[in-house]
């Protein structure tokens, strides 16, 4: 009969840069306040359409069905993948929320994605985040 011992380790750099183990939690507090919604978002937009192409789920409404949620939500949620990708990765990278509400919604950023030219969405971008400042 085996025995199975398990103990929490985290990882440090040492002398000269060497990573080193070390026992017990991590001294690093975690990152203070909350990651945007429309980071979340734009994040399981990315996520869905890896599962859509590597044939996890067939297409956006096996998505829904499994999520629960509406179709046309999915669709909203998908249609950030439409956004410039140096927008999309602004979004993914925008600071986190220590207090009150979360300053840029999918509300504002749709219209931004439904524009087909990146020039342009890029101009209504700096609106939007500007209007949000």
């Amino acid at each position: 009969m085996s025995k199975t011992v398990r103990k929490k380790f985290h990882e440090t750099k040492g002398r000269a840069g060497h990573r080193q183990m070390k026992h017990g939690e991590s001294k690093v507090d975690p990152p203070k306040g909350r990651l945007p919604r429309i980071t979340k978002l734009m994040a399981l937009a990315i996520r869905f359409d890896t599962l859509i192409q590597d044939g996890i789920v067939k297409d956006q409404a096996e998505i829904a069905r499994l999520g629960h949620v509406s179709r046309a939500r999915v669709t909203q949620i998908m249609n950030l993948l439409n956004l410039a990708p140096e927008i999309q990765e602004e979004i993914l990278f925008l600071p986190r929320v220590e207090k009150g509400k979360d300053r840029i919604h999918l509300k504002g950023v749709l219209p931004v994605a439904a524009e087909v030219k990146w020039e342009w969405q890029r101009r209504l971008w700096m609106s939007q985040v500007d209007d949000s400042l």
